[in-house]
């Protein structure tokens, strides 16, 4: 048992430590706080304490428990509610007040509700790591299964079936190095990636139903996406309408660092809404992380790993998980505040020279991947982070180490969301390099001119942004009626097709079906457009057809009405343009 050397705010200094390795968790002073050693020179150990230090004295004990920080994985962690380092907080709150009493803890699973256990291998069997031995109905929504730790292999020497708590052994299995007993939940290092067999390439998108993303800059299962955005730009909104409608199995909430009151709103809320899919609970497929901005700095840096890790647990069960880090950039800089206080020389704006490795590490840790099993499953974790940067200014550090190992870049726009234009995703800004991979699967599944459309969309919003400065030099009237027409598709496009209520029962959600029928039926309005002023009509006059009224409502169709409508509205484009057409060629 060691003692208390120096106290410098998360950061405490003990001499005396017996046996102690990197990442080993203490507990410190006669309160027991939680920590973990970051550094070790000789007999001085370096500590972050994940709980406030203020009255530790020198001289009082720091006790090593002898294993890395770690999070219990088994059944009853979807709908629970966390902080940074896998403590409930629901049910912190009922033993100890609306306040977390120093060096209180509870265990992160419930070890006193019992689960129905169904096996799924028989005694004797030949099992190996990864390999599911049972089921436990853990929601309404989701299959809990219970899988051979990693490193074991051998024969089933017993299993049965029934109810058991979460410490209850459910199985052993003989292997070569003996028998090993296997309960309902498992432990894992949250600074170590659980292994997977290989990973796959990004062909599958996640569709999430918002249109801006699904068909300008969509993200495959297993990708990245790093979402910079000033405050007020609705980047918790976007985060929000992911976790409700896109087609994740898992979904993970890691609140690091944001304001009390908006994670106050996010855990009131996520328990009321409905899974759009199911009916059922959202929260019954879902984990909370909530770790307010004022709440220890260093268990925010412990939170997007403890999301990171059961994000994982869950993928190797064959689910397809949704990671949302809200804001990476608090993560910043609680790393940045921990390294001053251990004197490390700083890198860009303060922040420490290895912060682009620890971004990376995080990232890295996505993927669409088969899992280390000897049946054939598949599973991935999709990471969307977002990221605060000071004034908007996305060339600083924190934003340009994301945007460097990201493969989708979603702009939020202060100014669009001013105008009330959500989500603010600036169209001209963002990009996203799964683009080209996943155009094929639109084609197969939704439509074969999908790839067409989106581009000639895409160079029409260009096109626009060009035109713009034209129009403030010389003004609207100077234009030529074919410009005056594109400045009036891109119109359509981003007021009838980008702009998107998350708050309206139909219009929260878009299905690829719809969305492509909604955006052809705006080129396809150019195309009648073009031949109608090329027949001698003007802007003038084909800007009040009554079709058009009809174009702006088209975010009211239900999806059931979808083919229809879209079939009939074309024909009505074509028929009021030839009209219009016709009679200036007649005058």
């Amino acid at each position: 048992m060691g003692k208390v050397a120096r106290v410098s705010g998360p950061v405490v200094i003990a001499e005396d430590l017996e046996g102690v390795r990197m990442y080993d968790v203490v507990r410190v002073g006669e309160l027991g706080l939680i920590g973990e050693v970051i550094r070790i020179s000789g007999n001085s150990v370096t500590i972050q304490v994940y709980e406030d230090t203020s009255g530790i004295r020198p001289g009082e004990k720091v006790e090593n428990v002898g294993k890395p920080l770690s999070v219990e994985l088994g059944p009853g962690l979807l709908k629970s509610i966390y902080d940074g380092i896998q403590r409930p907080l629901d049910i912190i709150r009922a033993k100890s007040g609306d306040f977390i009493r120093r060096g209180f803890s509870a265990t992160p699973l419930n070890e006193t509700l019992k689960w129905a256990f169904k096996p799924t291998v028989k005694k004797g069997e030949e099992v190996s790591q990864g390999q599911v031995l049972g089921e436990v109905q853990e929601t309404s929504l989701i299959v809990h299964r219970v899988m051979v730790p990693f490193g074991v292999k051998g024969n089933i020497e017993s299993i049965s079936g029934g109810e058991f708590t979460v410490n209850d052994v459910v199985a052993t299995i003989k292997g070569p190095s003996g028998t090993v007993e296997v309960k309902l939940k498992q432990e894992w290092p949250v600074r170590v990636a659980r292994r997977v067999m290989n990973k796959l390439p990004p062909t599958v998108p996640l569709i999430t139903g918002q249109r801006v993303i699904d068909t300008f800059f969509p993200v495959a299962k297993g990708g990245t996406v790093a979402v910079p955005g000033p405050f007020g730009s609705g980047k918790t909104v976007v985060q929000h309408q992911l976790s409700k409608w896109a087609d994740s199995d898992i979904v993970v909430y890691v609140g690091c660092g944001e304001r009390g009151n908006e994670m106050t709103e996010i855990l009131t809320t996520f328990p009321e809404l409905l899974d759009p899919k199911s009916g059922k609970p959202l929260m019954e497929r879902t984990v909370l992380i909530a770790n307010t901005s004022n709440m220890p700095v260093a268990a925010r840096e412990a939170s997007i790993y403890t999301g990171i890790t059961i994000a994982e647990y869950y993928r190797d069960m064959g689910y397809d998980v949704a990671l949302m880090a809200d804001s990476t950039s608090r993560w910043a800089e609680a790393l940045r505040e921990i390294s001053g206080r251990l004197e490390e020389m700083p890198g860009e704006e303060g922040y420490p020279a290895y912060l682009g490795r620890r971004v990376s590490e995080f990232y890295e840790r996505s993927g669409n991947a088969r899992v280390v099993s000897a049946e054939e499953r598949y599973g991935s974790v999709t990471i969307v982070g977002a990221v605060s940067p000071p004034g908007g200014d996305v060339s600083e550090p924190v934003s340009q180490n994301t945007l460097r190992v990201t493969r989708v870049f979603w702009a939020l726009d202060s100014s669009l969301a001013s105008r009330r234009h959500f989500p603010s995703i600036n169209w001209l800004n963002s990009y996203s390099l799964y683009q080209g991979e996943l155009e094929k699967w639109f084609e197969d599944n939704v439509a074969k001119e999908w790839g067409h459309t989106y581009s000639e969309a895409m160079a029409t919003l260009q096109k626009e942004a060009e035109l713009q400065e034209v129009v403030q030099l010389v003004g609207y009237d100077a234009l030529p009626e074919k410009e005056k027409a594109v400045l009036d598709v891109a119109r359509m496009i981003r007021e009838d097709f980008l702009q998107q209520s998350a708050f309206d029962e139909v219009d929260s959600y878009c299905s690829p079906r719809k969305q492509y029928g909604m955006l052809r039926t705006i080129m396809e309005m150019g195309r009648f457009q073009n031949e109608a002023l090329e027949r001698g009509a003007t802007m003038e006059q084909l800007s009040t057809l009554p079709v058009r009224e009809r174009i702006s409502r088209m975010k009211e169709v239900k999806e059931e009405q979808v083919e229809a409508f879209f079939a009939d509205l074309l024909k009505e484009i074509a028929g009021q343009m030839q009209s219009a057409g016709t009679q200036m060629a007649g005058a």
